[in-house]
């Protein structure tokens, strides 16, 4: 069996990439290598994969129809679309591009599975789609018209593209709603990687507002846990939330992460930005149900496995110095 996963090189989608492999599956993965932060990080997150012979990488830019048309081609049987320019304050800068990127390029994979007969796709979505939402936890039932960010207006028009698309060609499409995921390889401008390399420096940790802001933190294995039956259960069109349901504030995660380091953090408190939402909180019954999701993760396992990876990945030759802090 062959599946085409986007953003392939990405933290979500690598560790993903690697699962796949190991069960069995031929992957195709795209990923442009962008330079959102260090490409030199993504291409070390798939060296692993590169060794194995059912893994075929395609450097393209899911934007690119003909290069979108030629990797899905006859044989592709799966699409698993988490490729996507990310981060909710860098999109209130950049707007377009986001847009550009988010939306139009997953109508692109859309038109390729359409015209090769693709029957089953999963669009890898995100909590920022709640906005500010008044009532927790967040169930898949809830309102989401008003996103506070480009970026969250970019994954629900991507929910609406995704259920055209459904509703026209008879395509089973699955949307995961993506709750604060982090773990090993998770990205360098995310709280706990960006936290956890300023505390080993010495360096203040910025905490916008007061710091009680709540982010329902969810372990990257459970995550993969929660995709693996979506895709043997993709059939209709459906919308659910993978999290671990059990926000902390931002002050409580900069105290499990000094225990994790065992060092003391500065802390720098500054105004709140626009676009942050004050809470994530996953309501994962329907996910639980229907997919037998059950985070196990606890944010204090999670942190020390985390730990364990960055301090291992420092000492690995060729760490890029943008990675470690140092330029």
């Amino acid at each position: 069996m062959k599946v085409l996963v986007t953003g392939a090189a990405g933290f979500i989608g690598s560790h993903l990439a690697e699962r796949l492999l190991r069960d069995g599956w031929t992957v195709a993965a795209v990923d442009n290598f962008d330079d959102f932060y260090d490409p030199a990080v993504k291409r070390r997150n798939i060296a692993g994969c590169l060794e194995n012979p059912e893994f075929q990488l395609i450097e393209a830019d899911i934007r690119d129809a003909g290069a979108m048309d030629e990797a899905v081609g006859d044989d592709v049987e799966l699409i698993i679309h988490l490729a996507a320019r990310a981060g909710v304050r860098p999109s209130i800068e950049q707007p377009e591009l986001y847009a550009d990127v988010n939306v139009n390029g997953t109508v692109t994979l859309l038109e390729a599975a359409r015209e090769h007969g693709v029957k089953r796709f999963i669009f890898g979505s995100s909590s920022s789609v709640y906005g500010d939402n008044e009532k927790a936890p967040f169930a898949e039932s809830d309102n989401v018209d008003f996103p506070i960010s480009p970026y969250a207006a970019t994954k629900k028009a991507g929910e609406l593209i995704c259920h055209t698309y459904h509703h026209l060609y008879d395509m089973s499409i699955t949307c995961l709603r993506f709750f604060t995921v982090y773990g090993p390889r998770q990205r360098p401008d995310l709280a706990i990687h960006k936290f956890a390399r300023l505390i080993e420096q010495g360096k203040p940790v910025p905490i916008y507002g007061d710091g009680t802001m709540e982010r329902d933190f969810t372990y990257i294995d459970d995550i993969i846990a929660g995709i693996l039956p979506a895709i043997g259960k993709c059939r209709g069109f459906n919308i659910y939330n993978l999290g671990h349901s059990s926000p902390i504030s931002v002050n409580e995660l900069v105290d499990e992460l000094e225990k994790a380091l065992g060092k003391k953090a500065a802390r720098e408190h500054l105004p709140l930005q626009p676009g942050d939402v004050k809470r994530t909180y996953a309501d994962v019954s329907k996910a639980s149900s229907d997919l037998g999701y059950n985070p196990t993760t606890s944010i204090e396992e999670g942190l020390a496995t985390f730990v364990r990876w960055l301090r291992a990945d420092d000492q690995r030759p060729g760490t890029p110095a943008e990675e470690t802090g140092t330029r």
